[in-house]
């Protein structure tokens, strides 16, 4: 047996150990000074950020709706029109997910992807309809982040 097989197994088992205990949500706080300074960024950090809606992360989706934009900005709705079938697609991948999360929050945003969808999918889709529609369901998305 190698020599160090044994400090490596105490190893693993440890680290095993600290994830079930930080898996399980474990809120005991240590008299460690590094664990207080620890928090103390992290929640410097946190107010630095949005806080996530009841749906959860929507970045990919707000993502999605801003390169539409950007392209209905230059006029390409061509482009739009097929980028935003990305969104829709994610949409309704995520809906099981997410629906049951907060389904207020979803039809909400749900209503405002389908004006922005209507708007660019029209027989002759108008920029500033579009520009419109896809202003609305950003304003949506921002809305949602708490």
């Amino acid at each position: 047996m190698h020599p160090l097989l044994p400090l490596r197994r105490s190893v693993v088992t440890v680290t095993a150990v600290m994830l079930l205990v930080l898996a399980a949500g474990c809120s005991r706080q240590a008299n460690d000074g590094n664990i207080a300074s620890a928090q103390a960024g992290q929640a410097a950090t946190a107010s630095n950020v949005k806080a996530a809606s009841r749906l959860g992360d929507l970045t990919a989706f707000r993502d999605i709706t801003t390169d539409v934009a950007a392209k209905v900005d230059k006029g390409d709705l061509p482009a739009a029109k097929a980028r935003i079938k990305d969104l829709e697609i994610a949409w309704d991948s995520a809906e099981a997910g997410l629906k049951p999360r907060s389904a207020d929050d979803w039809h909400v945003l749900d209503k405002a992807i389908d004006r922005a969808l209507a708007a660019l999918r029209a027989n002759t889709p108008n920029q500033a309809d579009c520009k419109a529609a896809l202003a609305a369901l950003l304003k949506t998305f921002d809305s949602l982040q708490a």
